[in-house]
């Protein structure tokens, strides 16, 4: 794989005994210093017009401007430095270049994968949190729509962090020319995403929420993916597919109850890759969180590793029942069975 990343992005700095810290990338970075193929590229920042397409113009100089002023704490979760700004349009910028090259035909082993901090899909319109400033998936999505050289008419963001991303919702919950699909943990932070949420006006129906219960490994994110993401992608027919690629559902990521194993993220991008060439769609990947260094870095090695030609392991169990069922609410809920 292609990865976008940039040393700006180490100097954010959000203080001791915070979970989101330079030393992720640098995790990152030594494992796929083990790996083959890798390769690197620097992308430019966003700039301000792919900021404020998805953000408010206030609330972009603002953030500015308190970050010019040394930072400091925005919420209790969200830590700004004077370095963040620049940091966090680095990283906007990557998951631009991360988009921009998929559409431009990077593919198989040159897939690009964005790996900024910090991370976006929690920043919403208006405002920052979770610690996110600039919803960086949201800015590439968003720029290639308007870019008039590109056939893209159509994205789909799947966000597969155990947070849902409910910044990315916000951003697009009206749109109909964005998908946003998110599997996630019930009842984590932010507490958004339910079955119901499933878009407003032109995005009605373009919202694909399916909050697994604590627990959920493996087995039940396939099944989501397969009876519930396929389906709804394969009818709205996308030309970009943007992966928001958290690792934090991983079974020792330190703040999540999920059970997904390292393998099972290789499944996921199997399966995801599939997907996005059976619909035509161009494929990238945007880093979001991920708080255990060692199962980020595995996570992030084996999505490289699957693209690179190693074939991902089936599991062995099934799916558990109240998995099955929230399936079948989510397929009632998206008309899946008309």
């Amino acid at each position: 794989m292609q990865f976008g990343y940039s040393e700006t992005c180490l100097a954010h700095d959000t203080g001791e005994r915070h979970p989101e810290t330079a030393d992720r990338l640098r995790a990152i970075r030594r494992a796929l210093a083990k790996r083959h193929g890798v390769s690197y590229v620097e992308a430019d920042p966003a700039d301000a017009a792919a900021v404020t397409a998805v953000h408010d113009d206030d609330y972009v100089e603002e953030i500015r401007e308190f970050c010019e002023d040394g930072g400091g704490n925005w919420d209790p979760d969200t830590v700004a430095s004077e370095a963040t700004w620049d940091a966090a349009l680095t990283s906007a910028g990557l998951a631009q270049w991360a988009a921009e090259a998929a559409v431009d035909g990077a593919d198989g082993r040159d897939t690009p994968f964005s790996i900024g901090r910090p991370p976006g899909h929690h920043a919403v319109e208006d405002d920052a949190m979770g610690f996110c400033f600039i919803n960086n998936a949201a800015v590439a999505a968003q720029a290639l729509l308007d870019d008039s050289t590109t056939d893209v008419e159509r994205a789909v963001v799947f966000d597969w962090d155990v947070h849902h991303g409910n910044g990315t919702q916000d951003i697009f919950y009206d749109q109909g020319d964005v998908l946003y699909a998110s599997i996630h943990e019930e009842g984590l932070y932010p507490g958004t995403g339910e079955v119901a949420e499933t878009g407003d006006g032109d995005g009605e129906g373009t919202t694909l929420n399916v909050p697994l219960s604590a627990g959920a490994g493996d087995e039940d994110y396939l099944l989501a993916v397969e009876e519930l993401l396929r389906p709804v992608t394969e009818r709205y027919d996308p030309d970009l597919f943007i992966v928001s690629a958290g690792f934090d559902a991983h079974r020792h990521d330190p703040i999540s109850r999920m059970r997904v194993s390292t393998e099972g993220y290789a499944l996921l991008t199997d399966r995801i890759r599939s997907l996005a060439d059976d619909v035509g769609a161009a494929l990238a990947f945007v880093l979001e969180g991920g708080y255990g260094l060692d199962t980020l870095s595995e996570g992030v090695a084996i999505v490289h590793e699957t693209f690179d030609g190693r074939e991902a392991m089936d599991p062995d169990g099934e799916p558990d029942e109240k998995t099955r069922r929230l399936v079948e609410d989510v397929r009632e809920a998206h008309d899946l069975d008309g």
